[in-house]
């Protein structure tokens, strides 16, 4: 994603805004099932561009993937010595699970189907609100990620069998929405101390709903 220009990263960005692509001065529609998932290098600088904060806001979650565990490397590496490029089989096996028009319906469930108390609400309020003025952060999130971490904590609770959100929902998921939307002050890096770090000193001062 930080490898593509300026000029690439704006037609995006209205693409994921507005669910639109201009070109040569026409505005074309795009579905209401597109998404964007991207892959960001975290380490290597040269060549690349900086996301704009707009951009990143786009972004619903910010998955961080770590090295491999030990013993899956080995497997890895071991499959590979073999000849078995094991990327080749599962992405020419993938097949659709489910049509356009049920995952749009899906999504709308989330809004009538899972409950999100005002209880829960004030929970993600106060969270969100805190991240902008906590020592520790530079810059904190906007309204945006109150509203993604709604609808986030709704399908995870979805996915678990559960017409209601509940705080741990949002615990699990207040690390990869915030994870792209908040900055750290330069004195906070230099001290070794990270976002789950801040996250939990903010969990330790804002109430839990009953």
């Amino acid at each position: 994603m930080n490898r593509t220009p300026p000029r690439t990263q704006s037609a995006l960005l209205e693409a994921m805004q507005e669910k639109a692509a201009t070109i040569d001065g026409t505005r074309h529609p795009i579905s209401d099932v597109f998404l964007v998932i991207a892959t960001q290098n975290p380490i290597e600088f040269e060549g690349t561009y900086p996301l704009p904060e707009a951009q990143r806001d786009r972004f619903l979650l910010k998955i961080t993937i770590d090295y491999p565990k030990a013993e899956e490397e080995a497997g890895i590496l071991e499959a590979y010595a073999g000849g078995n490029r094991l990327h080749e089989a599962p992405a020419g096996a993938m097949t659709p699970v489910l049509s356009k028009e049920a995952l749009v319906a899906a999504r709308q469930s989330l809004s009538t189907g899972v409950r999100a108390e005002k209880g829960v609400q004030k929970y993600i309020l106060d969270i969100v609100r805190a991240t902008r003025t906590h020592e520790s952060l530079q810059f904190g999130a906007g309204p945006r990620a109150s509203l993604a971490l709604l609808e986030s904590s709704r399908a995870l609770a979805a996915l678990r069998g559960r017409d209601f959100v509940t705080p741990d929902d949002i615990k699990e998921l207040v690390g990869p929405v915030l994870a792209h939307r908040v900055s750290l002050a330069p004195e906070t890096e230099m001290e070794g101390l990270g976002l789950d770090d801040i996250l939990r000193r903010i969990f330790e001062k804002v109430e839990v709903p009953r």
